[in-house]
């Protein structure tokens, strides 16, 4: 979901995680998600703010993820990325 690159550059980096905290970082299964390997090279290290998943039906619990990783890890939120999740949360249904 969060690239270990784009967590490093949200924090990590700055927080000084040591090899142990990323490699628990990496293997978090919240972290993780299972895709095709085109996808993952599209995606490559990049946020919402540029990279969405195609499903846009999906969108929806992409961001609720994304918000709830960098959460979790501490780790920052950019202006672009916040305005992307916003457009993508959007589109969950509501209750």
């Amino acid at each position: 979901m969060v690239p270990l690159a784009n967590a490093w550059r949200s924090g990590a980096g700055s927080a000084a995680w040591s090899p142990a905290d990323r490699e628990a970082y990496a293997n978090d299964p919240e972290v993780l998600l299972s895709t095709d390997a085109g996808a993952n090279r599209t995606k490559g290290d990049k946020g919402p703010e540029a990279w969405r998943p195609p499903n846009r039906r999906y969108w929806c619990e992409y961001a609720r993820r994304w918000v709830w990783i960098k959460s979790d890890w501490s780790l920052t939120v950019n202006p672009a990325e916040k305005s992307s999740l916003r457009r993508m949360l959007g589109t969950c249904a509501t209750g």
